[in-house]
């Protein structure tokens, strides 16, 4: 290159006394505005700014423009918290920015985003995996994944590295328990007179999740009514009925819709549910939910959670171990304890199948192994001599 003129659209070399570093310069033509188009790199000998402006050329005539230096993983990331998080709930959104601001910009924030290398996400995930469950570095890893290939999609890299790099495990969580009889009974007898009555009640005697009792409205408080064969709001049925039920078909996700389509379902109500809620009719705010703040607001589920856990604390539990969707937890418990069949029970909680109530409540369903075992300890007892 020494010697001979560059010729239109090469680019330039030259040596910047102040930096005392190679400046390669390349025109990549103009932009909307009619601006010119320049990228810059540099290096400390001229054969690697040499090659920096040949990859530069190269990738203008693939088509593939990068991020002039500068942009960095943290610019990617904060780019997609502000613009692509789409129609999250704001509890979601609020749980990925503080991931993304608590673990993922303060490590790698900044890294210049075409200088990323799969190595670096591997060393990354692997000593947060020391410190955050499987769950969270799942989530950390596609925020990090997302944001990279909107930035891709800009023009700002040429590839995603994260889509090399698996997630490895994580530290174990905090496993999920239930109440026995005798705590459910403690928990139950703690909560009377307090706001959390009728909502502990239902939610450890139908099974509903949190977010579900939480945006469950009066007018999905239904009562059958004998006489016109129907089921009628108790709001225009009132009290004096035998069946009672609620409509389990919304919650508090974005949009309104429950978790899953299978999660929509009808409940009927235990005599125990009925009397609680009707209490709670008499002294609940107007308005369309069964459930609210002091204020009138939507429960939140910080609010649920304080209120929940004086009631558990009143019941002689330790507090801080136990969360309002426990109270599922035990409801699947209890049914299983009372021989109710798997089948029934994942229809009652809302799942697709047997398989997600066996997954996800292990520790709650016994093994059905031990049906044979016990049926053959009758047949053959031990004290007998084959």
């Amino acid at each position: 290159m020494s010697g001979t003129r560059r010729g239109r659209g090469e680019g330039g070399l030259h040596w910047d006394k102040r930096r005392k570093r190679w400046i390669a310069t390349a025109s990549l033509g103009y932009g909307a505005n009619g601006k010119r188009i320049t990228r810059r790199a540099s290096g400390e000998t001229k054969t690697e700014a040499r090659d920096k402006l040949r990859e530069m050329l190269r990738d203008h005539d693939d088509g593939v423009t990068t991020a002039p230096g500068g942009y960095t993983v943290g610019d990617a990331v904060r780019d997609w918290l502000t613009f692509g998080q789409g129609k999250r709930d704001t509890g979601t959104i609020a749980w990925i920015t503080s991931l993304a601001t608590n673990h993922v910009i303060p490590a790698l924030g900044a890294r210049q985003l075409r200088e990323l290398s799969a190595d670096d996400v591997d060393k990354w995930l692997a000593g947060k995996s020391k410190v955050l469950s499987t769950r969270s570095l799942q989530a950390i890893r596609s925020i990090l994944r997302w944001s990279i290939t909107r930035a891709q999609a800009r023009d700002k890299v040429k590839r995603n590295v994260v889509l090399l790099c698996e997630t490895p495990k994580g530290r174990d969580g905090r496993p999920s328990k239930s109440l026995t009889l005798d705590q459910a009974v403690a928990v139950l007898a703690a909560s009377e007179g307090t706001p959390m009555h009728a909502y502990v009640v239902l939610s450890l005697l139908t099974g509903a999740r949190t977010e579900e009792l939480r945006a469950l409205r009066w007018d999905h408080v239904v009562a059958y009514d004998e006489t016109g064969k129907a089921w009628i709001p108790v709001s225009v049925a009132g009290w004096d009925h035998d069946r009672f039920a609620i409509y389990v078909w919304r919650s508090v996700r974005t949009g309104g819709d429950t978790k899953t389509k299978k999660s929509r379902r009808s409940l009927a109500l235990p005599k125990r549910c009925v009397a609680a809620l009707h209490g709670h009719y008499g002294t609940a705010r107007p308005g369309k939910l069964v459930f609210t703040k002091a204020d009138g607001g939507q429960l939140d589920r910080h609010t649920t959670l304080r209120a929940f856990r004086k009631v558990i604390g009143a019941a002689g539990l330790t507090a801080g171990e136990w969360t309002p969707r426990e109270m599922r937890h035990s409801f699947v418990s209890l049914l299983d304890d009372a021989n109710v069949p798997v089948e029934k029970i994942s229809r009652l909680v809302g799942h697709a199948d047997t398989a997600t109530t066996e997954t996800v409540y292990r520790h709650q369903i016994r093994p059905v192994i031990q049906d044979g075992a016990t049926i053959m300890d009758h047949i053959f007892p031990e004290d007998e001599n084959p």
